[in-house]
C-alpha cells in the first residue's frame, strides 16, 4: 500500500495538499466569523440576559464582536478575542461558580466599546456636547442591549466593577 502511494505523480499531491488547506481555511474563517456571533457569544450561561435584550435591541444586526472587539485591525481584533476567549473559557471550566449573575466590563473592553461607539457614531458625537460623563455607555448603557427586558435586575443598569471573590480583575 505504502509503495502504491510513493508511486503517485508529485502533481496529485500538489493538489490534494491545496485543496486540504484551501478547505481548512475556509473552515477556519468560517469558525472565526461564528465566534463574532451573537449565537454564539449566548452559549455561555452569564450572557443569557446580554443575548435576550441585544436580539430586541436597535443594535440587534451587528454582531457582539462589532462593539466588543477593536475594529482598528484585524490583528488587533484577533489579539483581543483570543485574550478575552481564553479568560472565558477558563472562568467557566474552572471557576464557574465564581462568575458572577452580572458582568461587567473591565476597564480594556471598556475603551473597546468607547472607541467603537465613537466610531460608529462620529456624526452625532461631533454635535453633542460630551463633558458630562467619561464614556458612551455612562449615558447610554441600555442602547445596545435594549430597555425593556423581564430577566434584568436593577444591578444589570448599574455601572460597576468586575470581581470576582473579592478581588478587582483588571
Amino acid at each position: 500500500m505504502l509503495e502504491k502511494l510513493k508511486k503517485l505523480d508529485k502533481k496529485f499531491w500538489a493538489f490534494i495538499g491545496l485543496f486540504l488547506g484551501i478547505v481548512l481555511a475556509a473552515a477556519s474563517a468560517d469558525a472565526l466569523h461564528y465566534t463574532d456571533s451573537a449565537e454564539f457569544c449566548s452559549t455561555c450561561h452569564p450572557m443569557d440576559t446580554a443575548y435576550s435584550s441585544f436580539s430586541d435591541s436597535v443594535h440587534a444586526n451587528l454582531a457582539c464582536n462589532d462593539c466588543h472587539a477593536p475594529t482598528d485591525s484585524i490583528v488587533s481584533k484577533y489579539m483581543f478575542k483570543a485574550k478575552t476567549g481564553a479568560h472565558d473559557v477558563y472562568m467557566n471550566t474552572f471557576k464557574a461558580d465564581d462568575i458572577p449573575d452580572v458582568i461587567h466590563a473591565k476597564q480594556d473592553t471598556t475603551d473597546v466599546v468607547q472607541e467603537n461607539c465613537i466610531s460608529c457614531h462620529q456624526n452625532t458625537v461631533q454635535n453633542v456636547d460630551h463633558d458630562v460623563k467619561e464614556n458612551c455607555i455612562d449615558c447610554h448603557r441600555q442602547v445596545p442591549h435594549g430597555k425593556k427586558d423581564k430577566l434584568k435586575t436593577d444591578e444589570w443598569n448599574t455601572p460597576g466593577e468586575y470581581f470576582i471573590n473579592g478581588r478587582e480583575d483588571e
